[in-house]
């Protein structure tokens, strides 16, 4: 599976990449930036508890709404973050991103960073246990 990003020197249109796939929780490398990738995925339902243990998760949402379940030192939290929203978990905090509906997402990450972090739940068959996708790939 290549997971090599658009390397072009122009720009790169997140509707264009959000229309050139369908599967849900299975997210494309868009582009890199150093060590990072950038990631758009299409969402909807559950995914799994995972935790990252050495890196944040940066969420942006680009359409729709998400929700993460968060477990933290006080207890459990559920953030919300409508359209435009941007959220960081925190490395080491177990989560579970959710979407009522459809919905969109940007992520950035290191790369070589699996969907389903370090440690995680049993991962159903709708989640896409991934470093990535190049687009176009599948």
């Amino acid at each position: 599976m290549s997971h090599e990003p658009n390397s072009a020197i122009s720009p790169i249109s997140l509707d264009k990449a959000l229309t050139s796939f369908d599967a849900l929780w299975s997210p494309r490398i868009v582009t890199r930036v150093n060590d990072y990738d950038v990631r758009v995925a299409k969402v909807e339902g559950e995914h799994v508890w995972h935790v990252h243990e050495h890196t944040d998760e940066f969420f942006l949402v680009l359409e729709g709404e998400l929700q993460i379940s968060l477990r933290e030192p006080t207890g459990e939290r559920t953030v919300v973050l409508p359209r435009g929203a941007v959220f960081t978990v925190p490395r080491g905090t177990e989560h579970r991103p959710y979407a009522p509906s459809r919905a969109a997402i940007l992520m950035f990450e290191p790369s070589g960073t699996s969907t389903v972090g370090d440690r995680h739940d049993e991962v159903p068959d709708h989640v896409d246990a991934t470093t990535g996708h190049a687009l176009g790939g599948s």
